[in-house]
């Protein structure tokens, strides 16, 4: 039976940049590497909203990107 290991985790923060010239929706994307794997996912968004707050465009929304390793 394979078994998944949690090798890392990535916060990506994602701004609302506004429209383009044609009205489609433009994001800005922000990476925060060295998550701990064990960071719950309310730990997350209350880290992400305090960085967020301190962001001159607007926080649309919070991913969290894991890697995982899967064995045997």
């Amino acid at each position: 039976m394979a078994a998944e290991v949690l090798l890392e985790s990535q916060l990506r923060l994602v701004f609302d940049m506004g429209l383009d010239e044609k009205g489609k929706q433009i994001f800005k994307r922000k990476n925060y590497n060295n998550i701990k794997t064990s960071t719950t996912a309310d730990q997350l968004l209350q880290a992400a909203q305090a960085i967020g707050s301190l962001q001159t465009e607007t926080l649309a929304f919070v991913e969290r990107n894991d890697t995982n390793q899967i064995t045997e």
